[in-house]
């Protein structure tokens, strides 16, 4: 499961917008220029079936309203995988120092 979120750009990149306060599909979408819709909800299906968001439909009639947000083990996902970029960052500038 890590593998195939970390290493694909866009589930991390969706991450960090949601991390920031953006939650509607479109908004996701504007904020990632050169992601397809298919790509964006692909994504956002596998990191809601791992358990790292959620999505909540809002209304009965369409157009509904449809946001995500980082579950509680996301946001801890997320920090860890942050934590370990930090440091890869220290150890990259370590091994430039020699």
């Amino acid at each position: 499961m890590v593998e195939s979120i970390v290493g694909c750009k866009w589930s991390m990149h969706i991450l960090g917008l949601l991390a920031e306060g953006i939650h509607r599909p479109g908004q996701l979408y504007r904020a990632s220029p050169g992601i397809s819709h298919k790509v964006l909800y692909e994504r956002l299906h596998k990191l809601e079936r791992f358990g790292i968001i959620s999505r909540s439909v809002y209304g009965t009639k369409p157009p509904l309203r449809v946001e995500y947000r980082l579950t509680d083990f996301g946001q801890r996902f997320l920090g860890v995988v942050r934590e370990v970029r930090a440091l890869q960052a220290m150890l990259d500038g370590q091994a430039d120092g020699r």
